[in-house]
């Protein structure tokens, strides 16, 4: 389980927004008014950073499932860490990451397909379900406790800050019982039968519904900002460093 050169190559350009968020110019963060290289620093950072997080979220699925005993996740490069094996590269990267430059959510990307009778049991299949979502908020914690523990530059902070809160979203997100997202595939082996074909009909649109909402429904997209930071203040995460770093990379706005 060799990770692939596409996901070094991803890390390689994470790395580089990362040189360049450090370099920049810190005197301009605290007047908003960013120095180049630290925008296309936390812009690479962040993006190079999201679909990283994303195939560690896909193989992480895949992982426990291969455990779980679905050994077909392995026949299908799912344990590749190569993002493209889970992915549609127009509608599960290039799309999501339009929509987290406009408005700053991080939609779910990628997929694996499970064999579900292949798992040994309905405990396993929830933790199959659980293992992307919980991947998410692991790489946040870590990035938080990156930023608390090591000295690092005002750029490199607000940067590493801001895609630590975005695993922080994307937990929450991908958590909520809805057809379609992790959520409900953590519950559905416990569901009745009649649930489970109410879920199978809602699955291709429920997720759509979701997203309408937080774009077009006032008030929507605040609670999530308000929950994800509730729990990113939590876990230790520095609050105005991480706004700091979604002005920098939503810098259009």
């Amino acid at each position: 389980m060799r990770p692939s050169p596409i996901f070094l190559g991803i890390l390689a350009v994470t790395v580089l927004g990362g040189v360049l968020a450090a370099f920049g110019d810190t005197t301009t963060i605290s007047s908003q008014k960013y120095d180049p290289l630290i925008i296309i620093g936390v812009v690479l950072l962040v993006a190079g950073g999201w679909v990283a997080s994303l195939t560690l979220h896909e193989f992480g699925h895949a992982l426990v499932a291969f455990r779980g005993g679905d050994s077909s996740v392995a026949h299908k490069g799912y344990l590749s860490m190569d993002v493209r094996k889970y992915t549609d590269p127009a509608l599960s990267i290039i799309l999501p990451l339009v929509f987290l430059f406009i408005g700053g959510i991080p939609l779910p990307g990628g997929a694996v397909w499970i064999e579900h009778g292949r798992l040994r049991s309905r405990g396993v299949q929830s933790w199959v379900s659980l293992a992307g979502p919980l991947s998410n908020l692991a790489v946040g914690v870590v990035l938080t406790l990156l930023v608390a523990l090591v000295p690092m530059t005002s750029g490199l902070v607000i940067g590493i800050s801001f895609l630590a809160l975005l695993q922080i979203v994307t937990f929450i997100l991908n958590i909520l019982p809805i057809p379609g997202l992790d959520g409900w595939g953590a519950i559905e082996p416990y569901l009745s039968p009649g649930a489970r074909e109410f879920g199978a009909k809602a699955r291709p649109w429920a997720p759509l519904v979701l997203f309408a909402v937080l774009f077009l429904v006032p008030g929507a997209s605040s609670l999530l900002w308000q929950g994800s930071y509730a729990v990113f203040d939590s876990v230790g995460g520095f609050t105005l460093a991480a706004q700091y770093g979604q002005d920098a990379f939503m810098f259009w706005k």
